[in-house]
């Protein structure tokens, strides 16, 4: 049985746990590796790494970051199809959306390219007589990242190339259940010429999670996972005196209008709710038909739905996979179970799905449910998984004001054909990431990943330039050289400018 290794100053360590937890082939339901489960012992000698490299890493120049930036772009660039296999065997998507994924984490490698334009401060000159002023930023120290299994290519590079461009030293505590994708990143920062101690991976559990919160010598945390851990992150950490920023989970909306074209939005909506198994924190997992547009609605999505193709990642044919355990599966039914109780219409049902020569894999089909109410739990609850509700509203008032009800705020999309509507939309709903005519709208990575409520804990949001604000600290610097022959100045009255 392979088993994965922690990764900490730049060598694979096996840590001081005897403690192991499966990795599992999610197309066959069968284990293929093992990783170790780190202590708080494991992090620490993870944090000692960080805080050792940190005394030169520092100081390095922002040139040099940005050349090992750009050396480590080329070779995610160049093994950008090897991680997509790795994603696409621990997590069970499929290898085209694999391959997306670490793209979309390319895409901040390239925004991190940029330091030096993205680290300049601002000067002031002559603010009082004789008197500049100017400011700049620094690194933190030592930061983590706690990152999902849903994306565990992506949603790593989102944390640790603006951290370490910005000059911090990093530990990642990657989701156990897909740790492999992490391990050839740490590699290919080596490979780059990224001294070692400045990136370190540390598997495990909620023991590893909780060393990392208390750790005293880690300033921040970034953290992406369910909305209760989210805040049970933000808390402990922030009690301990870090920085923190926890994205939550998301209850995304597709608002469809009457005027919009139906067969786009369902084509669209269909690829958004079962892509990746529904297993994204921006998946459309509610669609809001908006007065005549729902029978309609419902008819193309429930013909799409029946029509998705659901197999192994690593069948070129198939555009859905499994997901990622034998829990989740067991969980996701458990929602459709309950459905038609509750007074759901089930459309399409994705229960007990067979895969032919993966009989055993983690497999829900496309399922979809009608004449949804906002009190049933298939609507309250996130289910993270390939379940697409439809609820009614007559009006588009109605349905911003069902949107804003929720307590999430992750994503939104509205499908029209009207810029009048679009517009009243996008200003009123209470949602950090908004979609016209796009149901995923996930900032580029020159803008910044973050939702509103309950979607988000801490006031920054990911990568982008808030990214590179969490990562840094400013300096403000009031400067004068007075020439030695002038008498003092100096008053007891709080200075001002002059």
């Amino acid at each position: 049985m392979r088993t994965i290794e922690h990764w900490i100053a730049g060598a694979p360590t096996p840590g001081t746990s005897t403690r192991r937890g499966p990795v599992w082939n999610p197309a066959t339901g069968e284990q293929q590796a093992e990783v170790v489960l780190g202590t708080a012992e494991d992090v620490d000698l993870a944090v000692q790494a960080a805080t050792k490299a940190f005394e030169s890493w520092q100081d390095v120049s922002v040139s040099r970051r940005a050349k090992i930036m750009f050396a480590f772009r080329e070779l995610v660039d160049r093994h950008v199809d090897d991680l997509a296999r790795i994603v696409s065997s621990e997590h069970g998507k499929v290898l085209s959306d694999a391959r997306g994924e670490v793209l979309r984490g390319l895409e901040v490698i390239e925004f991190c390219c940029g330091i030096p334009q993205l680290l300049k401060g601002e000067y002031s000159d002559q603010v009082s007589s004789g008197i500049d002023a100017y400011s700049f930023r620094q690194p933190l120290g030592v930061v983590a990242g706690i990152t999902p299994f849903n994306f565990p290519a992506m949603v790593p590079m989102w944390m640790h190339p603006v951290a370490i461009a910005c000059g911090n030293t990093f530990v990642l505590k990657p989701s156990e259940r897909d740790p492999s994708a992490s391990r050839l990143v740490a590699e290919l920062w080596q490979q780059a010429g990224l001294p070692d101690g400045v990136f370190n991976v540390v598997h495990g559990d909620k023991e590893a999670v909780d060393a990392v919160l208390d750790h005293p010598d880690i300033a921040a945390v970034s953290f992406v996972g369910s909305t209760p851990i989210a805040k049970y992150v933000h808390e402990r950490a922030s009690r301990t005196g870090k920085r923190v920023q926890a994205l939550g989970g998301a209850k995304n909306h597709a608002v469809v209008l009457p005027d919009a074209d139906l067969d786009f939005a369902a084509d669209h909506i269909t690829a958004a709710g079962y892509g990746s198994a529904g297993q994204r924190c921006m998946a459309i997992s509610a669609v809001v038909a908006v007065g005549a547009a729902g029978d309609a609605l419902v008819a193309k999505l429930d013909s799409r739905a029946a029509a998705v193709q659901v197999g192994a990642g690593d069948d070129e044919s198939a555009e859905m996979g499994p997901v990622v355990t034998r829990e989740a599966q067991q969980r996701i039914t458990s929602y459709l179970d309950g459905a038609a109780g509750e007074g759901a219409q089930v459309v399409v049902d994705g229960r007990g799905l067979s895969v032919a020569g993966h009989e055993n894999g983690f497999f829900v089909g496309p399922s979809l449910l009608d004449r949804v109410t906002p009190s049933m739990r298939v609507y309250t609850d996130e289910i993270f998984g390939p379940v697409l509700v439809v609820l009614r509203a007559e009006t588009l008032d109605e349905a911003i004001a069902l949107v804003n009800a929720n307590p999430y705020g992750n994503g939104v999309a509205i499908f029209t054909g009207s810029g009048e509507a679009a517009r009243t939309f996008q200003r009123r709903v209470t949602v950090g990431m908004i979609g016209v005519n796009v149901p995923i709208p996930v900032p580029m990575a020159f803008y910044s990943f973050g939702g509103w409520k309950d979607s988000l804990f801490g006031d920054r949001h990911i990568h982008g330039s808030e990214g590179v604000s969490f990562y840094t600290r400013g300096k403000a610097v009031t400067s004068r050289w007075p020439h030695v022959e002038h008498p003092t100045d100096a008053g007891f009255h709080f200075p001002t400018a002059r």
